[in-house]
């Protein structure tokens, strides 16, 4: 069991390699079965557009490798949203390349081939973020397919790269903000829902799977439908989560920008019908600061809407994430973003340090903030948020809560309250009495210790599963 650390951010998750897939879709190979490996890379976004591919491969009889050696070819779905994203996907595709030799790239940096094939010019093909099709078409080329109707079976919820417990939902792709910035818009286009039913088809199908906690994601979650020209809802996003919340899953709401609607939402999580949890890319606080980045929303009202969202769900837990060192940031700029940050109380808080990505409007702003001036500021920063955390934690101490269990091992039970993401928050650890939980129990805890970022509990006899 491992603590987290206290930048991790969350648009740079893990690479990921399909050793969960083997958990959740049957892989063990037929003589002559081809094999496809998978290492994904960036956010929850594109893992979902991973799992999208591994399924239609399975569907087509290919087996899933979980390391390179077993593998006839490598798919690399990369991430392009900063320059050092840029930079661990062409290492990831030279390492494959090393271990494997044939390697067919996809993602958001697939929308610059060039960069690619200058660097990696032996790579089999290039395709762009959401282009499945084309990525089956090189699989295709690479390692015919060789499917056993008879033998090749695919479970009703497909291949995942995440436990059995829970599972990444995406309700729609690209936006429509011109944040200066981001590249997002220029690589996966503008807003596309998908239709609400085929939204719910697939939670329900998760559901019966297994899955207990639907994480809901998208570009823009809050967004969600308002590009539908005929709608029967002005924010179909409202109806949408009261239908998600009714499957008796947990369901929690990522990538949500604080719209006016949002309040609107806040009475779903104060009945229990979807986890009472918001994750808001505030950015920075300043008004100029948010100006000069193009953002779609104003820091004073902000502070009005957070009031308004603890009014009517006092339990809710905020996380967002920062940018310091944008160019034109002053220290009186950074300053307005620590008061604001005191008064906000964000329960949990991610930062990062400005850089230049290309094609980004914001590179070519004047008074871009030296290195150093934007590493004391991330410091100055994640001291602030982690003295908050650490309070807002320390008052858990004593109460009971539910937990999800994420990982049992001899240590202990790895688990994630309520107010908990997998991967970008805390943990609940559980090293008394552990040995009867499994992955996926949601049981009941004291909470008995506390750090800046996790919490140490007791089982209690209220046991819910």
């Amino acid at each position: 069991m491992t603590q987290n650390p206290p930048d991790l951010r969350p648009d740079l998750a893990k690479a990921r390699v399909p050793h969960d897939a083997r958990a959740t879709a049957p892989n063990d190979t037929r003589p002559g079965q081809p094999t496809i490996g998978m290492v994904s890379l960036g956010c929850p976004k594109a893992l979902v557009d991973s799992e999208r591919i591994l399924t239609r491969l399975r569907a087509e009889g290919y087996a899933i490798s979980p390391d390179y050696a077993g593998a006839e070819a490598v798919i690399v779905n990369t991430c392009g949203f900063l320059d050092s994203a840029k930079m661990e996907s062409l290492e990831a595709i030279g390492e494959a390349l090393r271990e494997n030799g044939k390697v067919i790239v996809t993602g958001c940096m697939g929308a610059e081939p060039e960069t690619i094939t200058g660097t990696h010019p032996t790579v089999l093909a290039v395709t762009g973020p959401q282009q499945y099709e084309q990525v089956l078409d090189a699989v295709h080329t690479a390692v015919p397919p060789d499917p056993d109707p008879f033998i090749d079976l695919l479970p009703a919820r497909g291949v995942s790269l995440t436990p059995r417990h829970y599972s990444y939902l995406k309700i729609s792709e690209g936006c429509n903000h011109k944040c200066k910035f981001c590249i997002i818009p220029d690589m996966r286009g503008r807003l596309a829902s998908r239709p609400a039913k085929a939204v719910m088809r697939e939670a329900e199908k998760l559901v019966e799977a297994g899955v207990r906690e639907l994480l809901v994601i998208s570009q823009d979650t809050s967004a969600y439908g308002t590009d539908w020209k005929d709608r029967d809802d002005k924010f179909p996003i409202l109806p949408l989560a009261r239908d998600l919340g009714s499957l008796g899953a947990w369901v929690r709401m990522h990538y949500v920008y604080p719209y006016p609607h949002v309040r609107d939402m806040i009475p779903a999580m104060a009945e229990g019908l979807i986890l009472p949890y918001l994750d808001i890319p505030f950015q920075h606080a300043h008004p100029e600061t948010l100006k000069r980045m193009a953002r779609p929303a104003a820091a004073a009202r902000t502070l009005d809407e957070i009031a308004a969202w603890r009014a009517d769900c006092p339990d809710i837990t905020l996380r967002s994430t920062f940018i310091v060192g944008y160019p034109g940031e002053t220290e009186a700029e950074f300053q307005t973003l620590l008061d604001w940050l005191d008064e906000a109380q964000l329960d949990r808080v991610g930062c990062f340090r400005y850089e230049n990505v290309e094609g980004a409007r914001s590179n070519d702003l004047p008074d871009h903030v030296p290195e150093e001036v934007k590493e004391d500021r991330f410091h100055r920063f994640m001291e602030k948020s982690q003295a908050i955390s650490e309070a807002k934690l320390a008052a858990k101490v004593g109460t009971r809560m539910q937990v999800i269990v994420d990982e049992v091992d001899d240590q202990g039970a790895t688990c994630r309250t309520k107010a908990d993401a997998p991967e970008i928050d805390g943990n609940l650890f559980i090293d008394e009495g552990f040995e009867g939980l499994s992955a996926g129990d949601i049981v009941e805890v004291e909470v008995d210790e506390a750090s800046e970022y996790d919490l140490w509990g007791q089982l209690t006899n209220g046991n819910l599963d």
